[in-house]
């Protein structure tokens, strides 16, 4: 029977990483594994991970957001992979949602779902109330409100195991994060893949909780650095995509 293999990155984030594993507990039918790659935390993220017995590995320093996806992605057994945030907690019917869009034609590439917290198409029109609320409200099945898109944003990416094949994995110029997301959307999008949003799906994000933890003028700084980065690959700029 095939599985997805949700890879969730993580540093100095256990508190919302033991929420986020429980939600995916509490809220997934369809078979999955959970991976966790830790950046050289210190404050017992390690530790959580024996006690959930959560398939882990945990890094000796902080490699950055490219690089412990790509971990998680070498250690994938599933058939179809996830990157998911560590500060995401996910709701009833998300997968089962979102693994319907992903197969309903061999050319979609990725999926990712609405959310309260996303810059671009993702973030959620309506006031947010609850997690438990908005849910109940946007998570039955729809397939009229999938809607393909130049761009996903990477806190939650389902895809395709032969996307990984053909495209790569994560461009690690982009550590310690920001626009890697973007990058590989359009080098699947090159690949003759589309991008898919579910709007029958919503997850609840709390936002950028590893970034936060940095000044915002360093984040500033990250972000002109790394958008500079992709117009020099590319030769275009990100924000078209938006």
């Amino acid at each position: 029977m095939s599985k997805t293999s949700i890879i969730i990155p993580n540093y100095n984030g256990s508190s919302v990483l033991k929420e986020c594993i429980a939600s995916i507990r509490r809220h997934t039918a369809s078979p999955y594994e959970i991976i966790v790659v830790d950046n050289g935390s210190s404050d017992g993220s390690t530790k959580l991970c024996i006690a959930e017995r959560t398939r882990f590995v945990s890094l000796p320093h902080n490699t950055g957001f490219p690089a412990a996806c790509n971990w998680g992605l070498r250690m994938a057994a599933g058939d179809t992979l996830m990157l998911l945030n560590n500060d995401t907690i996910v709701t009833a019917g998300w997968l089962d949602n979102m693994l319907r869009c992903l197969n309903s034609q061999e050319d979609i590439g990725i999926v990712g779902p609405m959310t309260n917290y996303a810059s671009g198409q993702q973030q959620i029109i309506e006031p947010f109330t609850n997690i438990e609320d908005m849910a109940q409200r946007m998570n039955k099945p729809d397939s009229s409100k999938w809607k393909e898109v130049n761009r996903l944003i990477g806190f939650c990416f389902l895809f395709k195991r032969k996307i990984v094949d053909e495209v790569g994995m994560l461009d690690e110029r982009f550590t310690p994060g920001h626009f890697e997301d973007d990058d590989y959307c359009y080098r699947t999008r090159l690949a003759g893949y589309k991008l898919m949003l579910a709007g029958d799906i919503f997850i609840y994000h709390h936002g950028s909780a590893s970034f936060q933890k940095e000044g915002m003028d360093q984040v500033q700084q990250l972000l002109a650095v790394n958008r500079q980065q992709f117009i020099d690959k590319w030769g275009i700029s990100p924000d078209q995509f938006m």
